[in-house]
């Protein structure tokens, strides 16, 4: 008879679960402690000041998550030193996974990057690195597309999901569990929306922060399956970043050039009738364009999220 049993794993749900919440009241509750990260009536979270003593905050939070991760993964879990630098994403740093994770998620947006680069025509700022340096030069900027990014994906990411994985939980159940925490961690800016718009009604304002927490978790469940999938840390950054700047597409309305082709309107009543039915065509050509692609990359994305996200160095197999 066969007493052999199944070895247990290192943690339990419950303990997992916990630390996880305690990570994400960690990360929220300092901006809400101090009147330098606290926002209010006549002070907006968007504020410099504000955002640079935020930035300091997490920075001291994500760090003790680290040293309490790493610390619990060697002695608890006694994961040996290359194996937890696996597990969290941050080694070896795969240049393939990195490229074919942003390359996926540029398919999913080939509509709105569409609108950006050629309705819109801001190709050349980009060939240029003007857009790149504006978009860098502003501690909102900053916030957005780096030390946003950076830190959530360090916490949410690379933190939580091995505490999950070493648990009795299956890879495809920790895609979809540990990004709750990721969204409910937005939830707070429910409060902030209320305490500095004080006159917008309450439903409007939980209607937004339902969408926001929505959103968040489903970015939370591509970030964490290409994660598990690519074992690559830099890569789920790139593609927070890219997602923030991209913003949520537009799937309704028509699609039109911000500016208007041409000088100063100096023709005559008819010409200007004229012209604008032309723009007004023109605008019917570039919304087809736009809907066009926005469904062809959304076909592209899932034929190729298997393919693209495919890599020797994954941290789990999600079927």
């Amino acid at each position: 008879m066969n007493t052999e049993q199944k070895a247990l794993p290192p943690f339990s749900i419950g303990f997992a679960a916990a630390l996880s919440v305690a990570y994400t009241v960690l990360y929220v509750l300092p901006f809400y402690l101090s009147p330098t990260t606290r926002p209010s009536p006549t002070l907006s979270r968007d504020a410099p000041s504000v955002i640079r003593a935020r930035i300091r905050f997490v920075s001291v939070s994500v760090t003790l998550a680290t040293v309490v991760t790493i610390y619990v993964l060697a002695t608890r879990a006694s994961v040996p030193r290359w194996e937890i630098l696996r597990l969290l994403g941050w080694y070896p740093i795969g240049i393939v996974e990195i490229v074919e994770s942003l390359l996926l998620t540029a398919i999913l947006f080939a509509g709105p990057l569409f609108e950006k680069a050629v309705i819109e025509g801001r190709w050349k700022d980009w060939i240029q690195g003007q857009s790149l340096y504006e978009s860098l030069s502003s501690w909102i900027g900053w916030r957005n597309y780096v030390a946003g990014p950076v830190s959530e994906e360090i916490l949410f990411r690379s933190l939580l999901v091995p505490l999950h994985l070493l648990t009795t939980l299956s890879p495809t159940r920790v895609v979809l569990l540990t990004p709750l925490y990721f969204g409910i961690a937005h939830i707070h800016h429910f409060y902030e929306f209320v305490l500095t718009h004080p006159h917008t009604p309450l439903a409007p304002s939980i209607i937004r922060s339902l969408i926001q927490f929505t959103y968040t978790t489903i970015f939370g469940w591509y970030a964490t399956f290409v994660f598990l999938r690519a074992g690559n840390l830099v890569a789920v950054i790139l593609v927070h970043t890219f997602c923030n700047w991209a913003g949520l597409p537009r799937v309704w309305g028509r699609v039109e050039p911000r500016v208007a082709i041409g000088g100063p309107a100096t023709r005559g009543k008819e010409d200007s009738e004229s012209e604008e039915s032309k723009m007004r065509k023109g605008s019917w050509g570039w919304s087809i364009a736009y809907y066009v692609l926005l469904v062809a990359g959304a076909v592209g994305f899932q034929q190729c999220l298997w393919s693209l996200t495919e890599s020797p160095r994954a941290l789990a197999k999600v079927q």
